[in-house]
C-alpha cells in the first residue's frame, strides 16, 4: 500500500502521476490529485480542472477570466472548443 501525499491516507488503490520534469506524485483520489496538481486561474483563483484558457503564458479557467485579466490579448479569446484568437 502507498500513502497519499495530500491527505496521508494509506490506501491499496493509490495511483501515481509522473510529470514531464520527472517528478512522481502519489494520490488516493482524483480530488487529492486536483488539489495538488491543477493550475489556479490567475483571475478568480479557482482550480483549472478542464481545458482552461492560456493567453501569453498565463492560465485562466475560462475565456471570461482571460478577457477580464489579460488585457488586449485576452479580449480576443472566444468561448469555443478549438477556437484560437486571430
Amino acid at each position: 500500500m502507498a500513502t497519499c501525499e495530500v491527505c496521508g491516507n494509506d490506501y491499496w488503490m493509490t495511483f501515481e502521476i509522473h510529470t514531464t520534469s520527472g517528478a512522481v506524485h502519489t494520490f488516493d483520489s482524483f480530488e487529492c490529485a486536483i488539489h495538488r496538481m491543477a493550475p489556479v486561474c490567475e483571475h478568480c483563483q479557482c482550480k483549472v480542472i478542464g481545458h482552461g484558457v492560456e493567453v501569453a503564458g498565463r492560465f485562466f479557467c475560462c475565456a471570461h477570466c482571460a478577457r477580464s485579466a489579460a488585457g488586449t490579448q485576452g479580449a480576443e479569446t472566444r468561448d469555443a472548443v478549438g477556437a484560437r484568437p486571430s
